[in-house]
Order: C-alpha cells, then structure tokens, then sequence
C-alpha cells in the first residue's frame, strides 16, 4: 500500500500536470479566472460581469492554508528590473503599514495592540532604525495622519471598536501624549466570533472629512432589522473631530483597505466579497466608491445579480448596484490599497493602484498570497484590467510561507510589503534601467 508521503507527491504532480482552462497557449488576452499555478509578475487579468458563473456552478470548499516556515530557495518574485529585499523580520503579526510625510513607516502589529515605527534604510534593503510607538491598543488596523499635508499634528489609528488620535509631530518614534477617543465603532472580534475586525481611516484631499471602513458582521445575513449590522458593510464619514458622523456608502462587506485617490479626490475600497455560492463567486474587487453608493451587499452582488439566499428581496434596489471598477479572483481577501506616488518607479506606475492579497481560505485551488497593480493609466482611472506585481509565496506543492497585508511606499520611492504569514516586511525597488 502507498504510504501517506507517496500520495501527497502523486498528488501535486497531477495537480501541476494538469492544464488550467482558463490559459490560451498563445497568451494574447488577459486571463480570467486563475489561481497561484500560474502566477507570475506581469500576468494580466481581467474579469467582467459577463464572465460571472452561475450560482452554485462549485462547490464551496474550506482550503485554509496551513502556514509553513519560508524554504531555503523561496523569495518573493517582482517584474524584471525590481529587487526584493526582507526590510524587516522577526515581527509579530504585522497588519497595515503607512509612510508619515518625513518619511517614516508605521506598522500595525495587531493582535499584541502595538504601532511601531521604522525609519530609514541599510544599504542591503533593512530598515535602519525601528521603535515601538503606542501600545495598548484594541486590534489596531488603520493609520492616518492630519491634517494632510507636510505637517501633521495628529496619528489617527483604527482599534476595532473605536478611532483613537495620538498628538504627533514629524519625527515623533514615541507617543507624546495619552491617545485621545475620537469615535466609537461597531463590532470588533474575528468573523466567526464578533464579524470583520479591521477598520482602515483615510482623510479627504482638504483635510475636511475622516472616512472610516467598518466590515460585516456576517457572511451574508439579511441586515432587515438585524441590529448586530448596524452601520457595518460600510464606510462611514466624520468631521476629524468624530462629529458628523453618516453612512458615506454602503453594502460594501468589508472594505478592509481604504485610500483617497490624488488625481480625483475619490475614496476607494479594496474589498473583500461574500463566500459559499461557488469557487468563483463572487469576485473580490477593488473601486471607487461615491457617496451615497450602494454595493449590493447582502442582498445583491457585482450589479443586480441577486443572492439566492435573499431570492426575491428588495427588487427595489437591483438596479441601484453599483458595478465595482476592478473586479479580482474571488476569495482573494483583498487587503490594503495605495496610489503609488513614488519616482522611484518607471513613470508608467505612477499614480497606479498597489493591493495586497492575503489569500483564499475556501477555494479549491489557492488564488492571491501575492501583490497586484491596477493600471490607471495616468488619468486616475481604472479599466477593470490588473497584473501580478510580487508573487513567489507559495510553493509548487501548494503550501504557504507569506500573506500580504499592507503597502507603503518609502521615502525614496521603493514599495513595503507586510507579510503577517512570515511576519516580515518586503522592500521592492527598481533597479533596472
């Protein structure tokens, strides 16, 4: 009888023998649904509403991955002319990064409740100084700094349950006074336990507004006089002050990453979508959103495709959908979101959209554990299309050593990656000419 080891091999050799349907062989248009065996910086994707499949078209499956330690040979992949270096390890549970106007980086290690601060770097890519700023706090997420500009006077950070603000002055490496309550939020607790936790903060272009992502409680419970969903799956607005508080767009589960687009002024969501109606529904996406927008959740999804399990509800609101600009594989569990502004890049990537991709958990093959860009084509502006960026975090056999969480670019124009499955942070730079 073949043993257990024997069988896992004949299995990942039939699953890399296997061609993938949605591969032409000679490559001439943009990939639609696909996973991590062919992954690549530069592979372009596009999904439409018409590539949508049908409801229950696959099976739901549970395919966590189980994390491994990084291999020997494994390094994160980048388009040619890019390097990679490991900036930073040894972290614990590092969540969403932001770079303060003098050009220091704060990350948020969640679960221990802590903001730190790296400053500079090494001539081989490490970070040159690193300091822990704030402690005590409830799963931070979000980091922003007001008012925007040069000269910030507060740090705002996302708990799961509130928006807090720390006094700050440009090159501040500690606290330099109590944090300061500024809103309540809803929720908190891992989804099976309390719902969505993150919550990410961004500032409108003239400082006037504070938008704030708050995500579902639920997978898809019917929110009609569910109080539990209270001002969740959606971005609310407030002054800095946490008065004026509104709902700014809605139906969005969870907009785990939020950022103001320079060029328009528009605030957009990297959002993670509904589970269990197929392997590939209902993409993930990455958009605009406006005020007032409905998103479909949980009632609709992409558009006026309804739920089956809402059949018949709100017909009303099917033709109020908004259709995302940037639909991505399903169940990527799309994270943070930035606009690059660096000059370090080619001038081709400037102004374009970076999201890092956690992962699936419930899909049969794994899809994200990479980076990806959104062409905006220097109009500030999407055309559903985007590309692999920084792939390489998982291996052939199907096992996982690196998540993306958050981005940032540096002062000098190099791009930060945050990978809370080797608990690292990446630097990727150009270096090609």
């Amino acid at each position: 009888m073949l043993n257990r080891q024997l069988l896992r091999r004949l299995r990942f050799v039939i699953l890399l023998a296997t061609p993938a349907p949605w591969l032409n062989a000679q490559n001439q248009k943009p990939i639609t649904y696909s996973d991590y065996r062919n992954q690549a910086p530069g592979v372009v994707h596009k999904i439409t509403v018409a590539d949508l499949p049908a409801p229950y078209a696959s099976k739901a499956v549970d395919n966590g991955p189980s994390l491994v330690s990084r291999p020997k040979d494994a390094w994160p992949n980048a388009p040619a002319g890019f390097k990679v270096e490991l900036y930073a390890s040894g972290l614990e549970n590092p969540r969403e990064l932001r770079t303060a106007p003098n050009g220091d980086v704060f990350l948020a290690e969640s679960d221990p409740g802590v903001i730190k601060v790296f400053r500079g770097v090494t001539k081989d890519g490490k970070a040159e100084r690193s300091e822990t700023f704030a402690t005590g706090l409830k799963k931070p997420f979000g980091i922003a700094f007001y008012p925007p500009g040069p000269n910030p006077q507060w740090i705002y950070i996302g708990n799961t349950d509130s928006v807090v603000r720390f006094p700050y002055t440009n090159g501040d490496l500690k606290a330099r006074g109590a944090e300061q309550k500024i809103a309540d939020l809803p929720g908190g607790g891992r989804l099976r336990g309390g719902g969505h936790w993150t919550r990410d903060i961004a500032f409108s272009r003239d400082g006037k507004k504070m938008y704030v992502s708050v995500g579902s409680h639920s997978n898809v419970d019917d929110t009609d006089n569910n109080q539990v969903e209270f001002e969740r799956a959606d971005v609310l607005e407030f002054n800095p002050d946490g008065s004026g508080r509104r709902v700014f767009a809605s139906g969005i589960r969870n907009c785990v990453g939020i950022a103001v687009n320079p060029k328009t002024g528009e605030p957009w969501c990297s959002v993670n979508e509904r589970d269990n109606i197929g392997d590939n529904l209902p993409p993930e996406y990455i958009t605009h959103i406006q005020d007032g927008g409905f998103y479909g959740w949980p009632w609709y999804y992409i558009g006026g495709h309804q739920d089956p399990r809402h059949k018949g509800k709100h017909p009303e609101l099917k033709e109020k959908v908004i259709v995302p600009d940037v639909l991505v594989q399903p169940h990527n569990a799309s994270l943070e979101m930035l606009f690059y502004d660096g000059k370090q890049f080619p001038a081709q990537y400037r102004g374009d959209i970076f999201a890092a991709e956690h992962g699936s958990w419930n899909r049969q093959w794994r899809s994200g554990y990479e980076v990806i860009r959104v062409p905006l084509h220097q109009t500030g502006h999407a055309t559903g299309e985007y590309e692999d960026f920084l792939t390489g975090f998982v291996t052939p056999e199907g096992n996982v050593w690196g998540r993306p969480v958050g981005v940032a670019v540096a002062a000098d124009g190099s791009l930060l990656i945050s990978d809370d499955g080797s608990d690292s942070i990446w630097r990727v730079s150009y270096a090609g000419k």
